[in-house]
């Protein structure tokens, strides 16, 4: 994909943004704002990164470009970072809503969302690209949530977690409408590692312990759940994307997922263990080289090696602004510690290829911000030869 640039087109897979309550009211249907407003009243937000100076680089243009520019990024994919409005958290580790007034609000929420969203991709839309959110409670609403998001210029769509024993897992067939729609949209469906997944685990001391070993088996097993159940058997130009949710775990789950396979067609189960798996044509991992991808975020040096096992075209790079754990300011350097030595022609398909085949970027559009503050291949074979002393993503140090 040739570019008039020899500067590397960063495109960052994972970037945070979203509104305050002040604009979000704007957006939201005034059905719902004298219910917003005594709900606003009673909220206390639980991030600290909201609660300071940082927090306008969810909404700021003109500071978060200026940070994107200062850390080498051209562009990014948007997933949501502030609370929308009757959310108990971020729409990323909030389990889906229970009862039906919970969902109703919740919907309102995530719709005005996705209007403050549609409006900041336009202002620059060249450098980003947004994901509409869906709920699941109700297939016929998310399938019109992802009709609006298209015909407002959304680039893919942002799939939530489900917690066992909540609403139908995502094997389920109930969800095939939604697949369908994206498979016909072209719409990337993307899954973001946090909680929505993951079960009510108390409140016991240790519960938060708990939460952070487990929060990442929830979030990848939607990647087995879709694949086994045949989910791109039946609809085979489905994208799916897996991002923030590291990568050494792949390789064991893919082989892991074959082996299953081979033994159910050979017979090795019986009974009821017997035929569901076996009924693929293809094994678990030529699926997920044909339909599934990765947006790697904060990677350091071992999760990169993963990439080259599994297959470079399925990674994309990820900063993760603008959370603490994310690479800003220092993405250039962590790019410099983690892909020293890498092959050109691979680093820029990490770095940007990927991302813009998946999501829509246009290089060329890009070129001249790649131009401008993008790292050359001179810069990222250069040896980061000390961490900055005040970086604090796992990048670095893991």
């Amino acid at each position: 994909m040739p570019t008039a640039t020899d500067h590397y087109i960063v495109i960052s897979s994972d970037c945070h943004a979203g509104g305050n309550h002040a604009q979000y009211r704007e957006y939201l249907d005034p059905a719902y704002r004298d219910r917003f407003d005594a709900w606003r009243g009673r909220y206390k937000n639980p991030f600290r990164d909201l609660q300071d100076d940082t927090r306008s680089r969810n909404w700021d243009d003109e500071r978060r470009n200026g940070d994107l520019d200062a850390d080498g990024v051209a562009a990014e994919v948007v997933f949501p970072n502030t609370v929308p409005p009757f959310f108990p958290t971020g729409v990323v580790i909030a389990p889906a809503p229970v009862t039906r007034e919970d969902y109703e609000l919740r919907l309102a929420g995530v719709r005005a969302h996705n209007r403050w969203l549609a409006d900041f991709v336009a202002a620059h839309p060249a450098r980003r690209a947004g994901l509409v959110q869906i709920l699941l409670n109700d297939v016929d609403e998310a399938l019109a949530d992802i009709r609006w998001g298209r015909e407002h210029g959304m680039s893919g769509v942002l799939l939530p977690g489900v917690a066992p024993n909540t609403l139908d897992p995502l094997f389920s067939p109930v969800y095939d409408p939604i697949w369908a729609l994206c498979e016909e949209l072209e719409l990337p469906v993307t899954h973001h590692g946090g909680g929505s997944g993951v079960p009510d685990l108390g409140r016991l001391p240790v519960s938060t312990v708990m939460y952070i070993m487990e929060v990442g088996f929830y979030a990848n097993r939607a990647l087995w759940h879709l694949v086994l159940s045949g989910v791109f058997e039946r609809y085979p130009n489905l994208v799916f994307v897996l991002t923030e949710q590291g990568s050494s775990w792949i390789p064991d789950c893919l082989d892991r997922m074959d082996d299953l396979h081979e033994s159910m067609a050979q017979g090795r189960f019986g009974g009821e263990l017997g035929p569901s798996a076996a009924m693929l044509p293809r094994r678990p991992s030529e699926y997920f080289a044909s339909n599934c991808f990765v947006g790697a975020s904060f990677p350091p040096p071992p999760d990169a090696e993963v990439f080259r096992r599994v297959g470079v075209d399925r990674f994309m790079w990820g900063s993760d602004y603008p959370h603490r754990e994310g690479t800003f300011p220092y993405s250039k350097e962590s790019l410099r510690h983690t892909f020293v030595g890498w092959d050109d022609a691979d680093l820029r398909k990490v770095l940007g290829e990927t991302a813009a085949r998946v999501y829509g970027f246009d290089l060329e559009a890009l070129a001249p911000i790649a131009d401008a503050h993008g790292p050359t291949p001179a810069d990222l074979q250069r040896p980061l030869e000390s961490v900055p002393a005040d970086a604090t993503s796992p990048a670095f140090h893991r």
